[in-house]
C-alpha cells in the first residue's frame, strides 16, 4: 500500500501561471447564482472549489449536485462536507433541478451527489426521479449522471440506468496503486470498475465516461493501465485533470503537470480509441461535458 502525506512542514508548491484563472463574474454568473440560490440548489462548481466555475456560470452551465451538501464518506482529496445526513432526502428536489434546467435553458446538465450510505438505494430513487423531471419539464435536455459507486450494489445503479440518461459517469479518481490514499476506505478501484462495466452492458446510456486526477504521484505508465482498465471494459470517455489541494487538512499536490504532459496523455488516450479523451490542467469530469455530443 502506498501512502501520502497529508501534511507537511513544507509550504504548499506555487501554482505555475497555467493554472491561474480570473475570478467568477458576469451577468450569467449572476444569474445562475441567483436561481442556484433562489432555489436552493447546491453545485459541485461551488462545493468542490472548481476553478471553471466562472466560465462554466458565466456560459450558463453548471454541475448540480443532489443529496443534500453532506456526504457520508471522507476522501482525502474532496472538499465537499462530510457527516451524516441521518437518512433525510428532499424528494422535492428533482422538481426544483428541473425548474432551473427550464429557466436557465440549459440543454446539457451533469447531475452529481454526495454519496449517501446512510439510505438503502444510496439515492438512486432521487437520482432516477430527477432525470424524469427534467425530461418532462424539458423534453429536448440531455442529463449526464455523474454517481457514486453505490456501495457496490448494482440493484441500485439500475434504479438510475433505468431513467436512461445519455451519459453515465463514475471516477476511478486516481490510478490502482493510489486508491486508499486518496479515496474513502469503503471505495476502491475494481469496485469502480464494476459500476462502469455494469453501465456499459445494460446498454441503456450512450456513453459511459470516468475520470482520473492528476499530480498526486502516479506514473505515466500508470495512467495508461487505468486507461487500458477502462477501455478494456467499454469506457468510452475518459477525462484528466490536475488535483488541486483545497485546503492544509487535504492530500498536497506531487506534482504540477504541464500541459506539454497532458498533451502527450491525451494522444495516448486518443490511440486507444476511446470516444472522446479530455485532458488538460484544470479539466475536470464535467468539464466541458456536453462537447461528446456535438
Amino acid at each position: 500500500m502506498t501512502t501520502i502525506d497529508l501534511i507537511s512542514p513544507e509550504p504548499p508548491k506555487r501554482k505555475p501561471e497555467w493554472l491561474k484563472v480570473r475570478l467568477p463574474s458576469g451577468e450569467s454568473y449572476e444569474h445562475v447564482l441567483g436561481e442556484v440560490r433562489r432555489l436552493q440548489l447546491h453545485t459541485v462548481c461551488q462545493e468542490a472549489m472548481c476553478p471553471n466555475i466562472g466560465e462554466c456560470w458565466g456560459a450558463g452551465t453548471a454541475t448540480i449536485m443532489i443529496l443534500g451538501d453532506t456526504c457520508t464518506r471522507g476522501c482525502h482529496f474532496c472538499n465537499v462536507k462530510t457527516g451524516s445526513p441521518k437518512g433525510e432526502v428532499d424528494w422535492l428536489e428533482p422538481k426544483r433541478v428541473a425548474e432551473a434546467v427550464a429557466e436557465l435553458g440549459w440543454k446539457y446538465l451533469v447531475l452529481t451527489a454526495v454519496d449517501r450510505d446512510d439510505l438503502a438505494d444510496g439515492g438512486a430513487a432521487i437520482f432516477a426521479g430527477t432525470v424524469r423531471m427534467i425530461r418532462k419539464k424539458v423534453a429536448d435536455a440531455k442529463v449526464e449522471c455523474l454517481t457514486g459507486d453505490f456501495a457496490g450494489d448494482l440493484a441500485a445503479l439500475d434504479i438510475v440506468l433505468d431513467a436512461q440518461p445519455e451519459v453515465l459517469a463514475h471516477n476511478l479518481e486516481t490510478v490502482e496503486r493510489l486508491q486508499s490514499s486518496v479515496r474513502d476506505r469503503r471505495a476502491n478501484y475494481r469496485q469502480s470498475l464494476a459500476v462502469l462495466e455494469h453501465a456499459k452492458r445494460s446498454g441503456k446510456v450512450t456513453y459511459t465516461k470516468t475520470s482520473l486526477m492528476l499530480g498526486l504521484g502516479e506514473t505515466e505508465d500508470e495512467i495508461a493501465q487505468a486507461m487500458d482498465d477502462a477501455r478494456a471494459i467499454g469506457v468510452d470517455i475518459f477525462t484528466m485533470g490536475q488535483y488541486l489541494q483545497p485546503t492544509k487538512r487535504h492530500l498536497k499536490v506531487q506534482e504540477f503537470v504541464t500541459p506539454e504532459k497532458f498533451a502527450r496523455l491525451k494522444a495516448v488516450g486518443d490511440a486507444k480509441r476511446f470516444v472522446q479523451v479530455v485532458a488538460g490542467p484544470l479539466s475536470r469530469s464535467s468539464y466541458h461535458a456536453e462537447q461528446a455530443f456535438v
